[in-house]
């Protein structure tokens, strides 16, 4: 994983050039694509470290493979809760580096990378200790319950480095690089295949192979993108002391984008709980769904990273007390929900082609296949939706209206749980097609509809631009 670090000084700021809704609509254009085709890039690398542990580990048997997905459930839930790390990071470096103050971006970046280790080292031993009652919880017991301790708690050592990663890109991404983060993600998933192989077999540890070869890649991954923030803090000026303001202020954005994050994930845990009440074939196709639903949603959200950075970085470069510099705000923000609007009709117009086509390559039972092709029909027409819900919410972070964004999500999960409820009392226990589509109907359009509505209300006002 050799890659080499651009120079602080090779970096360039806002004012080295006109600000990104100055320039003609192609080269904005081709600013937005330069940003969000390798963070989309980088964003499916990421989840090949599991599938690589899934491939290798099903060939031990089934007891390790059960165990490896108690395990990596509870590593992914943290992970997914911590993403504030990142979200945090990116505007407040951003902001900063649009300005032209490359030592308060580096400032933010410290923060945001020392706050990760410290975070990762507490929760890594908390979830070390309590690895047999988590997994107790989880439902785990006899073979299986020890092989999701294994991987847990083999997981934890590379716990701080993975959070560490999370913060680092981050820092990256205010400095308008999402290149970096794609070739280390993805020299970090072809390692972890090649180190994991050689841990669970040659050397014989199994699951807590596949764990510990994951730490040690996720620390090597750290190792470069640290290296980077490190030689540019050094090259302003930013001492490495650790201040408990930065902390707290990267704690106090990142416990509204928490909050975001679990009302977020409620909302999913309840609608897996309503398709696991229609039966196992409508669960089956549930899975099958929310899989290719999850892909979409990584080219969605790879502009909303965009936005992010563009975001943060337009509002550190304007004088937001003129009208004007306001209205460039506003037309970058325009240009970003067109392009996700785009995004949105090709995304739903590949929905069908993969539900009817494509089904039989997913699984071989009928009735799935079905309900395969029906819910996507449904998510095809939620995609435009969806689309405009990925950029404005990428749109606010980068605005760092986080607290908005926490009690809006909390809003629309209160929302959202009487649209599941109606669907649970109305076809629990029975699998039928109609239960299906109306879970989905429930999700793609009415929970995204929720969404939309309150982002949108948000966007409109202005006020995030502050």
């Amino acid at each position: 994983m050799s890659i080499k670090p651009k120079t602080p000084q090779s970096q360039p700021t806002a004012q080295e050039g006109s600000t990104a809704s100055s320039r003609t609509p192609a080269s904005l254009n081709r600013q937005i694509l330069a940003l969000a085709i390798p963070a989309f890039g980088a964003l499916i690398a990421e989840p090949l470290f599991v599938m690589a542990d899934s491939a290798i580990i099903g060939h031990l048997g089934t007891p390790q493979l059960a165990g490896l997905t108690l395990g990596s459930t509870v590593v992914q839930t943290v992970i997914g809760l911590s993403v504030f790390l990142s979200y945090s990071t990116t505007p407040a470096v951003a902001r900063a580096f649009g300005a032209g103050n490359l030592k308060q971006a580096y400032t933010a970046g410290r923060d945001g990378l020392l706050t990760a280790l410290l975070l990762g080292v507490l929760v890594g031993g908390i979830l070390w200790i309590f690895a047999p009652a988590i997994v107790t919880i989880l439902g785990g017991q006899g073979d299986v319950h020890g092989f999701g301790v294994d991987y847990l708690r083999w997981s934890m050592p590379g716990l701080p480095a993975m959070l560490a990663v999370l913060a680092a890109v981050g820092v990256l991404r205010g400095m308008q690089d999402t290149k970096t983060p794609l070739y280390v993600a993805t020299a970090g998933a072809v390692l972890n295949a090649a180190l994991n192989w050689v841990l669970v077999y040659p050397v014989g540890m199994g699951v807590a192979g596949s764990a510990l070869g994951t730490s040690v890649v996720q620390w090597l991954m750290a190792l470069v993108l640290g290296a980077m923030v490190v030689r540019g803090m050094r090259a302003h000026g930013v001492p490495f002391a650790l201040h408990g303001s930065g902390v707290l202020g990267v704690l106090k954005v990142g416990s509204w984008l928490m909050l975001r994050t679990l009302s977020m994930r409620i909302a999913l845990l309840a609608t897996v709980f309503v398709a696991t009440a229609q039966g196992a074939e409508n669960l089956a196709a549930y899975q099958l769904v929310l899989t290719f639903f999850n892909f979409l949603a990584f080219a969605l959200d790879s502009l909303a990273i965009a936005a992010q950075a563009l975001l943060g970085k337009e509002l550190g470069a304007r004088d937001l007390t003129l009208l004007e510099e306001r209205d460039a705000v506003v037309h970058l923000k325009n240009r970003l929900v067109r392009w996700a609007l785009g995004f949105g009709v090709v995304t739903a117009l590949l929905c069908p082609l993969i539900g009817f086509f494509a089904a039989p390559l997913f699984t071989a039972d009928p009735a799935v296949q079905y309900l395969f092709a029906l819910a996507l029909l449904v998510v095809a027409v939620g995609q435009p939706l969806a689309s405009y819900v990925f950029i404005l919410d990428g749109v606010l972070i980068g605005a760092q209206d986080v607290r908005y964004l926490a009690l809006a999500s909390l809003v629309n999960a209160v929302v959202y749980l009487p649209m599941l409820a109606a669907v649970y009392l109305v076809f629990s226990g029975d699998a039928t097609a109609a239960g299906f589509v109306w879970l989905w109907i429930s999700y793609a359009i009415g929970y995204m509809g929720m969404r939309a509505l309150t982002l949108g209300y948000r966007a409109r006002a202005g006020v995030w631009i502050k």
